[in-house]
């Protein structure tokens, strides 16, 4: 069974989507995983990519700690093209979050 998730930024457009462990963009490139079993997200190199806020929001905190190299989980797969969404409707940041740019880590 799979645990699938649409992710939004804060104006509620779609912006990835998560399935088990593994983080995608809208397009289905690979950008990320859950390395620690919670809302952390690292990207494909190790690197903090942001979290995953009230269920279905993905922002990146300004401030967070070094939890160390979370290692590789190895490469999933294609996930194939999950369907548009449609928009989540506008939420306010978290204090200390922002969008994340996803032009700067897209890959397709």
């Amino acid at each position: 069974m799979r645990d699938f998730q649409y992710l939004f930024n804060s104006s509620g457009e779609w912006i990835a989507f998560r399935i088990n462990k593994y983080v995608f963009n809208s397009n289905g490139d690979w950008i990320g995983w859950l390395p620690w079993d919670d809302c952390e997200v690292v990207d494909t190199n190790g690197s903090y990519l942001g979290h995953i806020f009230a269920g279905n929001r993905f922002y990146r905190k300004r401030s967070i700690s070094y939890r160390g190299y979370p290692g590789y989980p190895g490469y999933p797969g294609y996930p194939g093209y999950p369907g548009y969404p449609g928009f989540a409707g506008y939420a306010q940041l978290p204090f200390g979050a922002s969008d994340i740019d996803m032009s700067a880590i897209n890959k397709g």
